[in-house]
């Protein structure tokens, strides 16, 4: 098997997600044999950095054997079985860890089976604690532009990227939508947490004006990751609990990309000193292994649902794999993991080294701002510099970068024209020193052409 005979075979048959497929008349796919560590390898022996964590679930690399001796052994007594009913111990204590980790209060979890339908539980969950309370007129969610949770309808309703958005506008709910604290968009010599102070008004005056017929407010926690990697300041989220609390309406936070370490700490909430009212979690739960989900919830909303059969008040939201045994097994030992080698504090030193890696293009004419939450670096290309002008989206340029990185070993894969590095924990500083220098490199070529 070679490069050439697989991506033939997969051209026939496969449709690949987020893609549009006629790119690949000109773009080549890459075809995996194998992965280890940071590096995935083709069929043709051509080995890639995976700076990206394979869409931002790998955190301990690929093929980590601690993780695979964890499946294997859970695969030699039970592969799955219905949660509906029935219960194993793998969830059971996964369940437990998850509590003891997350923000106080969230003391029950829902499974699914991905980040998407993480938040659709999350919607539907805080809609119908409001119905069996009473509240039926509570029926709409607030959520910030630029904002991304899902491509499920009800995920992808309260999300604000009209890339991925405007095409099924027709078909779905209508949030109430108030601007991002993004801190690129503050003024210049403002800190991010006086712009993201100053734009908690936009917030204050949608709650003030429509809490009484709003479930929750979604947010994702100090980065707007597929939003082009926007960030903003913790005091947002201190200002957003308060505030929900005072107009009695739940947060929920989506810390599916930004949790399991990412931002910073274990869970970007824990930056803000808040406890949502859900949390959905997913991608690094199991290290990029299987997909799972859960939902977080506080015990508040448990009791508005615990009731007599007959009143029909239970929550019969459900998957086919919900709380699978072998994806809990690899969520508890990614777990082990981060007890293990105290990964938050080692990734300090990384997102350091990330920092200095790419402190030269701070000065670059077409670099408008370089931006760091954590493990997640962002560098936002300009067509100018002085008045922050975007390039078209219709040049791609982030795509050079992507076509070049490829011949340097690296898979950097820019969201339109921000270059990031997202990279699983277990990566040297050479690497992301070479990281940096094929991004220069590929930024180069980029801005001109």
């Amino acid at each position: 098997m070679n490069n050439e005979e697989l991506i033939r075979r997969d051209l026939s048959v496969v449709w690949h997600p987020c893609t549009q497929m006629k790119d690949h008349e000109t773009l080549p796919l890459v075809p995996i044999r194998r992965g280890e560590g940071v590096w995935l390898e083709d069929f043709d022996g051509n080995r890639y950095i995976d700076a990206v964590s394979s869409w931002w679930v790998n955190i301990f690399g690929h093929a980590n054997p601690y993780i695979n001796d964890r499946i294997k052994a859970q695969l030699d007594s039970l592969e799955h079985v219905i949660l509906a009913g029935f219960s194993h111990e793998p969830a059971v204590r996964l369940a437990e860890r998850l509590k003891d980790i997350t923000p106080e209060g969230l003391t029950r979890c829902f499974y699914a089976d991905n980040g998407s339908a993480a938040v659709e539980v999350a919607l539907k969950m805080s809609f119908h604690y409001w119905h069996n309370r009473g509240r039926g007129q509570k029926t709409r969610f607030i959520n910030l532009s630029n904002s991304y949770h899902g491509e499920t309808l009800g995920a992808l309703a309260v999300g604000d990227v009209d890339l991925y958005k405007k095409t099924y506008e027709p078909l779905l709910l209508k949030p109430l939508t108030v601007p991002s604290p993004d801190c690129f968009a503050r003024e210049a010599g403002q800190s991010w947490e006086a712009h993201s102070r100053a734009m908690f008004a936009h917030m204050e005056q949608a709650l003030a004006e429509h809490a009484d017929e709003t479930c929750a407010v979604i947010v994702e926690p100090l980065i707007q990751c597929a939003g082009n990697m926007r960030m903003y300041h913790p005091v947002y989220l201190e200002l957003l609990r308060e505030a929900c609390d005072r107009y009695g309406v739940h947060l929920i936070a989506d810390e599916i990309a930004v949790g399991f370490g990412r931002a910073g700490t274990l869970f970007a909430c824990e930056q803000a000193g808040i406890s949502p009212d859900f949390m959905c979690l997913s991608k690094g739960l199991t290290a990029g292994y299987l997909p799972l989900s859960v939902t977080l919830t506080t015990e508040d909303v448990y009791d508005a649902f615990y009731d007599e059969y007959e009143n029909l008040s239970a929550f019969l939201h459900s998957h086919s794999y919900t709380g699978n045994p072998l994806a809990c097994a690899a969520a508890l030992a990614t777990l082990d993991l981060f007890e293990q080698e105290d990964t938050v504090a080692r990734n300090r030193a990384l997102a350091t080294t990330m920092a200095e890696s790419v402190a030269h293009l701070a000065d670059h004419p077409h670099v408008g701002e370089i931006r760091q939450t954590g493990m997640v670096l962002a560098i936002e290309l300009v067509a100018d510099k002085a008045g922050m002008t975007p390039f078209a989206w219709q040049e791609r340029r982030g795509l050079a970068v992507y076509r070049h990185a490829l011949t340097r070993e690296a898979l950097l894969r820019p969201l339109g024209n921000v270059v990031y590095f997202m990279p699983p924990y277990v990566i040297t500083p050479e690497q992301i020193k070479h990281l940096a220098a094929v991004a220069t490199e590929g930024i180069e070529r980029a801005v001109s052409t």
